[in-house]
């Protein structure tokens, strides 16, 4: 047996060539956390069975075909990825949360509130630590579908949405957060869902402007609809193929998953029609990194990572085999 993982492991090395990962000899943050839902959830609804099935092409719990803009985060600064709170890391994500407090799952206010329960029992606040909070695409997708997903008013939703996440921040400042970087409302379809998510976005600045936070803190405001409106104009400005094949209601070939192009996505914007391509989330990464000048080096590319990622899983699943014969014997 230990011949054959021998030569699993070696298989999967000659697989990919393993890039040395990348890390930057002082990271700006000494830790990161991680609040959202499915765009940056590293594991919890995976952990749940409630999702990002990996018979889908979703790796390592993400939901997409790698990792996403905060594990490259993590990954740049700390040389691992997010690990998802459910299994001891300090990535609170939930696949389909809200900023409002509207669903099953752990939305804004409450991932923080569990959070605080993790001090509460011996943690501690790093003020020199980065702070993420990423909401608001299915506060506005549950606008967009109205009283089929119980909201009767929908500006007055969004509205709650964005104090909502305008407290989240708050609640972290008063923690002692002192770095919290705040993405805006993603959604960019045209029609209703653009013109939701602007009104949020206007609402949430409104809401942001009545808050009172530390001197100290740094609140860093990122606009997925500045970003995607910049790579659909110019995805060869983020290193991405051009044109990009973006996602088209009803046509499942505009998305990576739909035209069967897995692992590698090349040249798709959406992996499902919701969730971005690793690639987007590369750039989004590199936008990040820019624009805020983080000074981190660059990571593997999404189509190594999963690749590495896929290997990793068929090791895996082989050395389950062998142990299952072992135990049948």
């Amino acid at each position: 047996m230990i011949g054959r993982v021998a030569a699993l492991l070696c298989a999967a090395a000659m697989t990919v060539a393993v890039p040395a990962t990348a890390q930057t000899s002082v990271p700006p943050f000494s830790s990161l956390t991680v609040f959202g839902d499915s765009l940056v959830d590293a594991g919890n609804i995976r952990k749940l069975g409630l999702g990002a099935d990996p018979a889908l092409g979703y790796v390592d719990g993400r939901f997409t075909n790698g990792y996403d803009y905060t594990d490259l985060l993590s990954l740049a600064m700390y040389g691992t990825p997010t690990v998802a709170s459910l299994n001891g890391g300090s990535n609170f994500a939930y696949g389909g949360a809200r900023a409002t407090d509207t669903t099953p799952v752990p939305d804004a206010l409450e991932q923080v509130a569990l959070y605080k329960a993790v001090i509460d029992k011996g943690g501690k606040v790093d003020p020199n630590g980065l702070y993420v909070l990423n909401f608001g695409g299915n506060d506005v997708f549950a606008a967009v579908k109205g009283v089929d997903a119980g909201v009767t008013d929908p500006a007055a939703f969004l509205l709650s949405a964005a104090q909502n996440y305008a407290e989240a921040v708050e609640a972290l400042n008063k923690l002692g957060a002192r770095n919290i970087l705040l993405t805006g409302f993603p959604v960019a379809t045209e029609g209703a869902p653009l013109a939701y998510s602007i009104k949020a976005e206007i609402a949430l600045g409104d809401e942001l402007a009545k808050l009172k936070l530390a001197a100290d803190t740094r609140l860093m405001r990122y606009s997925y609809l500045d970003f995607f409106g910049r790579v659909q104009a110019n995805p060869a400005a983020f290193g991405l193929p051009a044109p990009l094949i973006l996602p088209e209601d009803k046509k499942p070939l505009t998305t990576c998953q739909g035209a069967g192009a897995l692992p590698a996505c090349t040249g798709y914007f959406s992996f499902d029609g919701t969730h971005p391509t690793a690639a987007i989330h590369q750039a989004l990464f590199n936008d990040i990194n820019s624009k805020f000048g983080f000074g981190l080096s660059a990571v593997p590319e999404p189509a190594t990572w999963a690749m590495l990622l896929l290997g990793f899983a068929t090791v895996g699943a082989a050395l389950r085999r062998d142990r299952r014969r072992l135990l049948a014997r």
